[in-house]
């Protein structure tokens, strides 16, 4: 069984307040966008976790698809079986790579043993493991509330734009770009502002995360003004950062050659 686990982006991403359970509540849309992952399961007489592509640094006991199928197992005493995870979403970096593997993971061996796990459940199961991880069990934008878990669909056509992600290989963990974080100021709800024509966004689709995260990184900023110099129509950092993003109406040329660049069709 092969999987193509997808990476996000995040339009808009106000930091509310900090919860009492030392999270913080958000209000984002999550868009999953064509650039993927590959996750490979195979039947095994002993369990087996493989990963290829991109280097993942620390042990792979920490890697949230060996997660994935501990928690599932532990609930269902699973066979082993052989997981092979290809890395191609760069981590760190805002792109929810690490939490939709953790969901693929969930809804391959779903299919692989038959459980009969509906999304809901999934969605319930894999909550444990990371905020982000629910989103990649349902289809289409999703508005997310709370820590990033409670998400309502959201009618949005982005369909025939373009988009174009650069990371300049910093990695900016969850903890960092919390530690960091200026609460949100901005008083309108990012679905308000996705209902406005997308031409508005650029002055009023924040995300929160940039103050501090270009403060610390220069660099970020100006790739986000490059990227509205060479005509996005719409630019951003996504998640907590590091990959900048710009959405435009003609196809970009590559301009970013020493940093991770992806140019796809929405």
């Amino acid at each position: 069984m092969i999987l193509f686990p997808p990476a996000k982006i995040n339009l808009g991403l106000n930091v509310v307040h900090k919860r009492e359970d030392n999270f913080h509540e958000i209000d984002s849309c999550m868009v999953a966008i064509p650039f993927y992952d590959v996750l490979e399961i195979l039947p095994s007489e002993s369990f087996v976790f493989e990963q290829t592509g991109l280097s993942i640094v620390g042990d792979s006991t920490n890697n949230l698809v060996f997660k994935a199928y501990q928690l599932l197992q532990s609930k269902f005493n699973l066979d082993p079986v052989h997981l092979h995870l290809q890395k191609h979403i760069p981590m760190g970096a805002g792109l929810g790579g690490g939490s939709s593997d953790a969901t693929y993971t969930l809804i391959g061996l779903n299919q692989f043993f038959k459980l009969n796990l509906t999304s809901s459940e999934i969605q319930k199961l894999v909550a444990q493991l990371g905020s982000d991880c629910p989103f990649f069990a349902t289809k289409g934008p999703q508005l997310a509330s709370g820590r990033g878990e409670i998400l309502t669909s959201f009618a949005l056509d982005l369909e025939g734009l373009f988009l174009k992600i650069v990371n300049p290989g910093l990695h900016i963990g969850t903890q960092e770009a919390y530690s960091n974080i200026r609460l949100s100021r901005n008083s309108t709800v990012v679905s308000d502002i996705l209902c406005q024509p997308i031409e508005s966004w650029k002055n009023e689709l924040k995300n929160d995360f940039e103050t501090s995260a270009f403060l610390k990184y220069p660099a970020l900023k100006k790739i986000k003004e490059s990227v509205y110099q060479e005509g996005a129509i719409y630019a951003s950092m996504t998640g907590s950062g590091s990959t900048l993003y710009g959405i435009y109406k003609n196809e970009p040329k590559p301009s970013f050659p020493n940093y991770f660049e992806r140019i796809m069709k929405l």
